[in-house]
Protein backbone atom coordinates (compact mmCIF):
# COMPACT_ATOMS: atom_id res chain seq x y z
CA UNK A 1 0.00 0.00 0.00
CA UNK A 2 1.30 3.63 -0.89
CA UNK A 3 2.71 5.02 1.89
CA UNK A 4 1.01 8.40 1.66
CA UNK A 5 -2.59 6.31 1.84
CA UNK A 6 -1.50 4.36 4.73
CA UNK A 7 -0.54 7.50 6.57
CA UNK A 8 -3.66 9.23 5.37
CA UNK A 9 -5.91 6.47 6.63
CA UNK A 10 -4.33 5.98 9.70
CA UNK A 11 -5.33 9.88 10.37
CA UNK A 12 -8.92 9.11 9.49
CA UNK A 13 -8.95 6.25 11.97
CA UNK A 14 -7.50 8.63 14.64
CA UNK A 15 -10.14 11.03 14.20
CA UNK A 16 -13.27 8.29 14.03
CA UNK A 17 -11.96 6.43 16.75
CA UNK A 18 -13.53 8.83 19.93
CA UNK A 19 -16.82 8.85 18.13
CA UNK A 20 -17.09 4.84 18.47
CA UNK A 21 -18.43 3.68 21.70
CA UNK A 22 -16.49 1.56 23.90
CA UNK A 23 -16.80 -2.39 22.56
CA UNK A 24 -19.54 -4.06 24.76
CA UNK A 25 -20.19 -8.05 24.46
CA UNK A 26 -22.96 -8.99 21.38
CA UNK A 27 -26.24 -9.88 22.62
CA UNK A 28 -27.40 -13.38 22.71
CA UNK A 29 -31.04 -13.36 22.17
CA UNK A 30 -30.70 -17.28 23.30
CA UNK A 31 -29.46 -16.57 26.68
CA UNK A 32 -29.96 -12.52 27.28
CA UNK A 33 -33.44 -11.15 28.38
CA UNK A 34 -32.91 -7.54 28.55
CA UNK A 35 -30.79 -5.26 26.62
CA UNK A 36 -30.44 -1.61 26.75
CA UNK A 37 -30.19 0.71 23.19
CA UNK A 38 -27.34 3.27 23.39
CA UNK A 39 -27.19 5.81 20.36
CA UNK A 40 -23.87 6.95 18.98
CA UNK A 41 -22.93 9.09 16.27
CA UNK A 42 -22.50 6.34 13.91
CA UNK A 43 -25.53 4.99 15.05
CA UNK A 44 -25.96 2.58 17.99
CA UNK A 45 -25.71 -0.65 19.89
CA UNK A 46 -27.99 -3.03 22.38
CA UNK A 47 -25.83 -4.08 24.88
CA UNK A 48 -27.29 -6.76 27.35
CA UNK A 49 -28.37 -6.05 30.90
CA UNK A 50 -29.52 -8.75 33.84
CA UNK A 51 -33.39 -8.24 35.10
CA UNK A 52 -33.24 -5.91 37.43
CA UNK A 53 -35.09 -8.05 39.76
CA UNK A 54 -37.35 -10.48 40.54
CA UNK A 55 -40.46 -8.41 41.13
CA UNK A 56 -43.81 -10.57 39.72
CA UNK A 57 -46.90 -9.53 38.50
CA UNK A 58 -48.28 -10.69 42.08
CA UNK A 59 -46.15 -7.94 43.77
CA UNK A 60 -48.55 -5.73 42.26
CA UNK A 61 -51.63 -4.52 44.14
CA UNK A 62 -53.96 -2.60 43.29
CA UNK A 63 -53.84 -2.79 39.38
CA UNK A 64 -55.66 -5.76 38.96
CA UNK A 65 -57.47 -5.07 35.17
CA UNK A 66 -54.23 -3.26 33.99
CA UNK A 67 -52.05 -6.46 34.53
CA UNK A 68 -54.50 -8.70 32.76
CA UNK A 69 -54.60 -6.39 30.25
CA UNK A 70 -51.04 -6.01 29.51
CA UNK A 71 -50.70 -9.89 30.07
CA UNK A 72 -52.91 -10.75 27.50
CA UNK A 73 -51.60 -8.76 25.00
CA UNK A 74 -48.67 -9.82 25.13
CA UNK A 75 -48.92 -13.32 25.45
CA UNK A 76 -51.00 -13.07 22.08
CA UNK A 77 -48.01 -10.93 20.75
CA UNK A 78 -45.85 -13.93 21.73
CA UNK A 79 -48.23 -16.46 20.23
CA UNK A 80 -48.22 -14.55 16.51
CA UNK A 81 -51.43 -13.31 17.07
CA UNK A 82 -52.27 -9.76 16.60
CA UNK A 83 -51.04 -7.68 19.86
CA UNK A 84 -51.25 -3.69 20.14
CA UNK A 85 -48.80 -1.08 21.37
CA UNK A 86 -49.66 -0.50 24.98
CA UNK A 87 -49.51 2.95 26.30
CA UNK A 88 -49.49 2.78 30.53
CA UNK A 89 -50.33 6.67 31.50
CA UNK A 90 -51.30 8.17 35.34
CA UNK A 91 -49.85 9.21 38.22
CA UNK A 92 -46.08 9.07 39.24
CA UNK A 93 -45.31 6.04 41.53
CA UNK A 94 -48.52 3.90 40.79
CA UNK A 95 -47.03 0.67 39.07
CA UNK A 96 -46.27 1.79 35.35
CA UNK A 97 -43.05 0.67 34.96
CA UNK A 98 -42.71 -2.14 37.27
CA UNK A 99 -45.66 -3.67 35.57
CA UNK A 100 -43.05 -3.71 32.60
CA UNK A 101 -40.58 -5.08 34.67
CA UNK A 102 -42.85 -7.69 36.31
CA UNK A 103 -43.83 -8.71 32.84
CA UNK A 104 -40.17 -9.87 31.43
CA UNK A 105 -39.95 -11.61 35.02
CA UNK A 106 -43.37 -13.51 34.04
CA UNK A 107 -42.82 -13.94 29.98
CA UNK A 108 -39.12 -14.72 29.57
CA UNK A 109 -39.28 -18.33 29.55
CA UNK A 110 -42.23 -17.79 27.25
CA UNK A 111 -39.79 -15.91 24.73
CA UNK A 112 -40.22 -12.45 25.72
CA UNK A 113 -37.30 -10.37 24.99
CA UNK A 114 -37.38 -6.77 26.11
CA UNK A 115 -35.29 -2.98 24.91
CA UNK A 116 -35.33 -0.07 26.49
CA UNK A 117 -34.76 3.14 24.78
CA UNK A 118 -34.08 6.27 26.44
CA UNK A 119 -36.43 9.25 25.20
CA UNK A 120 -33.10 11.15 24.29
CA UNK A 121 -32.08 8.06 21.98
CA UNK A 122 -35.39 8.06 19.96
CA UNK A 123 -33.98 9.27 17.38
CA UNK A 124 -32.39 6.12 16.29
CA UNK A 125 -35.50 3.89 16.89
CA UNK A 126 -36.19 3.33 13.15
CA UNK A 127 -32.78 2.28 13.03
CA UNK A 128 -32.94 -0.43 15.93
CA UNK A 129 -36.45 -1.27 14.93
CA UNK A 130 -35.25 -2.10 11.23
CA UNK A 131 -32.09 -4.08 12.74
CA UNK A 132 -35.01 -6.16 15.23
CA UNK A 133 -36.73 -7.09 12.16
CA UNK A 134 -34.74 -10.15 11.04
CA UNK A 135 -34.18 -11.47 14.39
CA UNK A 136 -35.99 -14.79 15.55
CA UNK A 137 -37.30 -13.30 19.13
CA UNK A 138 -40.19 -11.34 19.65
CA UNK A 139 -39.13 -7.73 21.17
CA UNK A 140 -40.78 -5.00 23.40
CA UNK A 141 -38.91 -2.16 22.79
CA UNK A 142 -40.13 -0.08 26.27
CA UNK A 143 -39.69 3.76 26.66
CA UNK A 144 -40.43 4.69 30.47
CA UNK A 145 -41.09 7.75 31.86
CA UNK A 146 -42.15 9.23 27.86
CA UNK A 147 -42.91 12.71 27.28
CA UNK A 148 -42.42 15.67 25.14
CA UNK A 149 -42.22 19.10 25.13
CA UNK A 150 -43.63 21.11 22.69
CA UNK A 151 -40.37 22.03 20.29
CA UNK A 152 -39.00 18.57 20.84
CA UNK A 153 -39.31 16.56 17.16
CA UNK A 154 -38.08 13.03 19.03
CA UNK A 155 -41.91 12.27 19.04
CA UNK A 156 -41.48 11.94 14.62
CA UNK A 157 -39.58 9.05 15.41
CA UNK A 158 -41.85 7.53 17.19
CA UNK A 159 -44.48 8.05 15.27
CA UNK A 160 -43.26 7.03 12.08
CA UNK A 161 -42.00 3.34 14.13
CA UNK A 162 -46.07 2.91 15.07
CA UNK A 163 -48.11 3.41 12.18
CA UNK A 164 -46.42 6.18 10.00
CA UNK A 165 -44.23 3.96 7.09
CA UNK A 166 -44.99 2.24 4.04
CA UNK A 167 -43.58 -1.12 6.04
CA UNK A 168 -45.00 -0.33 9.76
CA UNK A 169 -43.21 -1.99 12.43
CA UNK A 170 -41.86 -5.42 12.03
CA UNK A 171 -44.55 -8.23 13.02
CA UNK A 172 -42.13 -9.67 16.17
CA UNK A 173 -42.09 -6.03 17.60
CA UNK A 174 -44.26 -3.96 20.17
CA UNK A 175 -43.73 -0.53 21.46
CA UNK A 176 -44.75 0.07 25.33
CA UNK A 177 -44.21 2.82 26.71
CA UNK A 178 -45.05 4.72 30.39
CA UNK A 179 -46.12 8.24 30.82
CA UNK A 180 -47.75 10.62 33.25
CA UNK A 181 -49.27 12.60 30.29
CA UNK A 182 -52.24 10.57 28.79
CA UNK A 183 -51.69 12.27 25.45
CA UNK A 184 -47.37 12.11 26.14
CA UNK A 185 -47.24 16.44 25.19
CA UNK A 186 -48.00 19.17 26.96
CA UNK A 187 -51.56 20.56 26.65
CA UNK A 188 -51.78 24.24 26.77
CA UNK A 189 -55.61 26.32 26.86
CA UNK A 190 -54.82 27.90 23.32
CA UNK A 191 -54.48 24.33 21.81
CA UNK A 192 -58.44 24.50 21.86
CA UNK A 193 -59.12 27.97 20.68
CA UNK A 194 -58.58 26.52 17.13
CA UNK A 195 -61.32 24.43 17.81
CA UNK A 196 -64.52 25.16 16.51
CA UNK A 197 -68.18 23.43 15.54
CA UNK A 198 -69.34 22.80 11.83
CA UNK A 199 -71.90 25.00 10.29
CA UNK A 200 -74.95 22.89 11.77
CA UNK A 201 -73.71 22.99 15.38
CA UNK A 202 -72.95 19.41 15.15
CA UNK A 203 -69.54 18.13 14.99
CA UNK A 204 -66.42 19.91 16.76
CA UNK A 205 -63.24 20.19 14.69
CA UNK A 206 -60.11 20.20 16.92
CA UNK A 207 -57.30 22.61 16.04
CA UNK A 208 -54.11 21.53 14.60
CA UNK A 209 -52.29 21.67 17.41
CA UNK A 210 -54.91 19.42 19.34
CA UNK A 211 -54.88 16.98 16.45
CA UNK A 212 -51.29 16.52 16.46
CA UNK A 213 -50.94 16.12 19.97
CA UNK A 214 -53.87 13.52 20.31
CA UNK A 215 -52.24 11.69 17.17
CA UNK A 216 -49.17 10.20 18.71
CA UNK A 217 -50.95 8.66 21.48
CA UNK A 218 -53.41 7.67 19.01
CA UNK A 219 -51.04 5.10 17.50
CA UNK A 220 -51.26 2.72 20.73
CA UNK A 221 -54.41 0.34 20.68
CA UNK A 222 -53.88 -0.66 24.41
CA UNK A 223 -54.40 2.61 27.00
CA UNK A 224 -54.10 1.73 30.58
CA UNK A 225 -54.40 4.06 33.33
CA UNK A 226 -52.73 4.15 36.39
CA UNK A 227 -54.97 5.87 39.14
CA UNK A 228 -53.58 7.36 42.88
CA UNK A 229 -54.53 4.60 45.53
CA UNK A 230 -57.14 5.20 47.60
CA UNK A 231 -56.70 4.23 51.70
CA UNK A 232 -57.25 0.59 51.34
CA UNK A 233 -55.81 -0.25 48.29
CA UNK A 234 -52.45 1.70 49.96
CA UNK A 235 -52.95 -0.37 53.39
CA UNK A 236 -53.24 -3.41 51.25
CA UNK A 237 -50.02 -2.76 49.42
CA UNK A 238 -47.87 -1.88 52.07
CA UNK A 239 -49.06 -4.84 54.31
CA UNK A 240 -47.80 -6.76 51.00
CA UNK A 241 -43.99 -5.51 51.05
CA UNK A 242 -43.94 -5.53 55.03
CA UNK A 243 -44.33 -9.25 54.69
CA UNK A 244 -42.98 -9.88 51.34
CA UNK A 245 -39.65 -7.61 52.84
CA UNK A 246 -39.78 -9.13 56.35
CA UNK A 247 -42.17 -11.50 58.66
CA UNK A 248 -45.87 -11.77 58.63
CA UNK A 249 -45.67 -10.16 61.99
CA UNK A 250 -44.38 -6.75 61.02
CA UNK A 251 -47.62 -6.09 60.01
CA UNK A 252 -48.66 -5.25 63.46
CA UNK A 253 -51.58 -2.96 64.75
CA UNK A 254 -48.86 0.23 64.51
CA UNK A 255 -48.04 -0.46 61.30
CA UNK A 256 -51.26 1.33 59.52
CA UNK A 257 -50.93 3.84 61.66
CA UNK A 258 -47.54 4.44 60.71
CA UNK A 259 -47.91 3.85 56.53
CA UNK A 260 -51.17 6.83 56.82
CA UNK A 261 -48.37 8.91 58.73
CA UNK A 262 -45.63 8.03 55.75
CA UNK A 263 -48.03 8.83 52.93
CA UNK A 264 -49.25 12.21 54.24
CA UNK A 265 -45.68 13.48 54.81
CA UNK A 266 -45.28 12.21 50.98
CA UNK A 267 -48.19 14.55 49.69
CA UNK A 268 -49.80 11.06 48.53
CA UNK A 269 -50.99 7.21 48.71
CA UNK A 270 -48.68 5.41 45.86
CA UNK A 271 -47.12 2.07 45.29
CA UNK A 272 -44.04 3.43 45.28
CA UNK A 273 -44.74 5.12 48.50
CA UNK A 274 -46.54 1.91 49.57
CA UNK A 275 -42.44 -0.01 49.07
CA UNK A 276 -40.65 2.94 50.40
CA UNK A 277 -42.54 2.82 53.49
CA UNK A 278 -41.65 -0.88 53.71
CA UNK A 279 -38.47 -0.75 53.91
CA UNK A 280 -38.59 1.60 56.14
CA UNK A 281 -40.63 -0.11 58.94
CA UNK A 282 -39.03 -3.28 58.08
CA UNK A 283 -35.01 -2.29 58.16
CA UNK A 284 -36.26 -0.42 61.53
CA UNK A 285 -37.49 -3.19 63.18
CA UNK A 286 -34.31 -5.47 62.02
CA UNK A 287 -32.14 -2.64 63.24
CA UNK A 288 -33.75 -2.32 66.47
CA UNK A 289 -33.45 -6.08 66.86
CA UNK A 290 -29.97 -5.85 66.55
CA UNK A 291 -29.22 -3.29 69.09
Amino acid sequence: MDTQLAQRLLALLDRVEPWLPEPRPAVDWRRDVAALWQRHALGGQLVPVPPRDALSLDDLVGVERQKRELLANTRAFLRGLPANHALLWGSRGSGKSSMVRALLNTLADEGLRLIQVDRHDLAALPLLVEQLRHEPARFVVYCDDLSFEGSDDAYKALKSVLDGTLTGPPENVLIYATSNRRHLMPEHMSDNQQSHLTPDGEELHHGDAVEEKISLSDRFGLWLAFHPFNRETYLDTCRHWVERLGQPQDWDDEAPVAATRFATMRGGRSGRCAYQFALDWVGARRLAEQA
